[in-house]
């Protein structure tokens, strides 16, 4: 019961629900007791009306009476039966009760409808004046007349009898559909990316739900004018920042060419070492402010084997100092629509990712597959992996799994990960080899709206 109220205090539909039910029962209550009571008073009115007829018949018809001799006819129906007899026969043997001899009522009843009590049984009498000065009595017994009544009037109350347990069900499944409008906006909302923060469209809701969409969508908008500054904030620094950390690095440069001694020298390096992590840190700030922008950018058809190539250009170096094994599987080109910027971000993100975390003597695959309508690459390394339990947090931005001595920003999966929510691509993290759990294996789905265009041998 506890739960119940818990529920109906905060939950609108089911106090609608609720309220509705109520007030629609207590209305057909009322509504039944009026016409149970209506039918009763009908019938009894039907049955006056009986009298009147039978009465105003014998009349017209000129008819004579004759009373049976002994038991009342086979067949006789006591519930429907008519007595019909002169008035003032049987005043001879007052108290009757034999069916088939005329009823004691008093001579002096006049003309018209009345209740007359004999022998203990109540009588509703019609008399009437004939033509020839006779008066005739039409009677019928109460409790016959009263049963009658009462079974009409619960015919009468059958249908809401029917209503009554189908109205609540019809009530809750009416007002279901009424909230149905809300269960599918929050859907709606609640599948969104989170850099989706377009307005909610607002035509085809009701009109009571309009003020709160349209605040909610105030409110997005201010969400969306924050993130642009956060993130304008972000490159505007970066870019403060690369033309000092630059000059810093020719300078270390320009001193690394003069004579020091081993102990400086050996200083120096780390200061160099510092510097190149500053800078690339800078870097990945801005390609992540550049991901999460949500500047429309061109598509242009582009082949992936090209951004394979392009990457290991600039990062085979990389590799080479760790004597790494890098290259690309797939012998069979894909090419698709896709802004050739986020592409080669993306890639190059994943492959940097996985030269800093393979051993040296190491190995890391690059790879391509068309399917229908979906594009799958993937980028496989022998390093030690992602512990499951850390696959939804690397995506988070600086964020580093523990137990690895190797320095970074934490930045380059988020890159990858801002650019898959922008563009509707999907990203997903595996072992490349699930038995020993041990190897990062990033594959990423171009889906339909990056349909495949083409492939080359």
């Amino acid at each position: 019961m506890d739960g119940f109220k818990k529920r109906l205090s905060e939950s609108v539909q089911l106090r609608l629900c609720v309220a509705l039910s109520f007030t629609i029962l207590l209305v057909a209550l009322v509504a039944s007791i009026f016409a149970f009571f209506s039918a009763f008073q009908e019938a009894r009115e039907q049955q006056d009306d009986t009298l009147r007829q039978v009465a105003m018949l014998f009349d017209r018809q000129q008819m004579t009476l004759q009373y049976p001799q002994g038991q009342a006819p086979d067949g006789d129906d006591e519930e429907s039966r008519l007595v019909i007899q002169y008035l003032g026969d049987g005043q001879d043997t007052p108290g009757t009760t034999d069916e088939s001899l005329p009823l004691p009522f008093p001579t002096n009843l006049a003309d018209g409808l009345s209740t007359v009590e004999i022998a203990g049984e109540a009588f509703r009498v019609q008399v009437r004046t004939t033509a020839s000065g006779k008066r005739i009595a039409v009677a019928q017994e109460s409790d016959v007349r009263d049963k009658d009544a009462r079974e009409s009037a619960w015919r009468s109350l059958l249908p809401f009898l029917i209503l009554f347990p189908v109205l609540p069900l019809v009530v809750g499944d009416l007002v279901r559909k009424l909230f149905r409008p809300i269960a599918t906006l929050s859907a709606e909302i609640d599948q969104r990316a989170e850099q989706a923060l377009h307005p909610i469209d607002k035509q085809h809701l009701p009109s009571e739900i309009r003020p709160f969409v349209v605040a909610i969508n105030r409110l997005l908008t201010r969400v969306a004018l924050s993130m642009d500054n956060q993130r304008r904030f972000i490159a505007d620094a970066a870019h403060e920042l690369r033309s000092p950390m630059t000059a810093l690095s020719l300078q270390a440069e320009r001193l690394a060419g003069t004579e020091m001694s081993a102990q400086a020298r050996d200083r120096l390096l780390a200061l160099s070492r510092g510097l190149e992590r500053a800078r690339k840190l800078i870097d990945q700030l801005l390609s992540l402010a550049a991901a999460q922008s949500a500047v429309a950018r061109s598509q242009v058809e582009i082949s992936v084997l090209d951004i394979y190539r392009q990457v290991l250009e600039d990062l085979v170096p990389l590799a080479e100092r760790k004597q790494i094994d890098i290259g690309v599987e797939s012998t069979e080109d894909v090419r698709v629509h896709f802004n050739e910027m986020d592409l080669f971000t993306l890639v190059k993100n994943l492959v940097d990712n996985a030269i800093r975390y393979t051993p040296e003597g190491g190995r890391i695959d690059l790879s391509v597959e068309a399917f229908s309508g979906t594009v799958k690459l993937q980028v496989k390394d022998s390093g030690p992996g992602i512990p499951e339990t850390d696959h939804a947090r690397v995506f988070d931005a600086f964020y580093r799994s523990l137990g690895t001595d190797e320095a970074g920003s934490g930045l380059g999966l988020s890159i990858v990960k801002a650019i898959t929510d922008r563009t509707g691509a999907r990203v997903q993290l595996s072992f490349t080899d699930a038995l020993e759990k041990r190897g990062l294996c990033v594959t990423v789905w171009l889906g339909s709206d990056r349909a495949l265009i083409s492939q080359q041998q």
